[in-house]
């Protein structure tokens, strides 16, 4: 571990014993025709199977679990294009905590719907990130409310981290992890654990092509912000990594690869014919970079992380039809 992070491998086990009992431990299965075409061996581990379908409720759990219950009683607010805001809504629940989400103009139906589902107060602002945090922090300012941010926090990157303990106790023999990245919270907990528990293991995350803010800023040595993308990986496209995940991610990452949407798609169709397995694109943006060679002479055993299933109708329409 390389100097002092804001997230230590202790805080991610207090959060898998936070999260029994409420998160599923998502399998680990193969894909023989994946191995082929990756030239190695890919243990695929389902977060699309997780409660809300996504792996968010690990870390939106992880961060209300440990509020003060005053604070609770006065609610939650967050931002989200979407799986965020159904792990939010979902932990709120479970916790007896109202709950405010932002989403944007563009949301997946499917994913308001479930927000909906969860009895949390729906509000559509905007289109991008930026838009969506300032109405957020309006709101927690005005009724008192705790916002949760969906990945600069480390609560919500302990818990996000609880993926990659549940990897490396089914799979103690990783090579490398691959993790979509967004804002960097999946991506920085795997790497807090991952590289504690094996400091020869490699963490690789993976963007959209034309949302790629973390490699950026890995480049730039900080934090930079990024044009608006269009990609169909709706979940991977903020403006720009959270400082906490970059902090992370710029002292334990291995490098960054990137998928074009036409990749990206690709892997959706691959998993869903070959595997029987539905993602969403975000989702399956780290196997997309298996698929497609990406990770050149990779190591014996990878695993990838499938981080949601919460595909939009219309879109996987598109993809299944291969108009993306």
């Amino acid at each position: 571990m390389r100097g002092a992070l804001p997230v230590l491998p202790e805080e991610v086990a207090a959060a898998h014993q936070r999260l029994y009992g409420v998160c599923h431990r998502t399998l680990m299965f193969t894909c023989s025709a994946l191995d082929r075409e990756a030239g190695c061996r890919v243990l695929l581990k389902g977060e699309n199977f997780q409660r809300v379908g996504a792996f968010k409720l690990r870390g939106a759990y992880n961060f209300l679990a440990q509020m003060k219950p005053a604070e609770r009683a006065k609610g939650v607010v967050a931002a989200s294009s979407g799986n965020h805001g159904q792990g939010v809504a979902r932990a709120a629940r479970l916790l007896g905590c109202p709950a405010t989400i932002i989403v944007p103009e563009d949301v997946v139906p499917a994913k308001r719907e479930a927000i909906e589902r969860d009895e949390a107060k729906v509000i559509v602002c905007g289109r991008t990130s930026t838009e969506r945090l300032a109405e957020a922090d309006r709101i927690a300012k005005e009724t008192g409310a705790t916002f949760v941010h969906a990945f600069d926090h480390p609560w919500i990157v302990a818990g996000q981290g609880t993926t990659a303990k549940e990897m490396l106790e089914d799979a103690p023999h990783l090579d490398a992890i691959l993790v979509p990245v967004g804002g960097g919270g999946l991506a920085a907990g795997v790497a807090v654990w991952a590289k504690a528990r094996n400091p020869r293991i490699k963490v690789f995350g993976v963007e959209p092509e034309t949302a790629a803010s973390m490699r950026d800023s890995l480049k730039a040595g900080r934090p930079v912000t990024i044009p608006p993308s269009d990609s169909i990986a709706d979940g991977l496209r903020p403006l720009s990594p959270g400082r906490i995940p970059f902090q992370i991610c710029a002292a334990l990452l291995d490098g960054v690869f990137t998928v074009s949407d036409a990749e990206i798609a690709e892997g959706v169709r691959f998993l869903l014919a070959r595997a029987k397995v539905l993602v969403e694109p975000s989702g399956a943006a780290a196997l997309s970079a298996m698929l497609h060679r990406k990770y050149e002479d990779p190591p014996g055993t990878v695993g990838v992380i499938l981080t949601g299933g919460n595909a939009d109708f219309d879109v996987l329409a598109r993809i299944l039809k291969r108009e993306i």
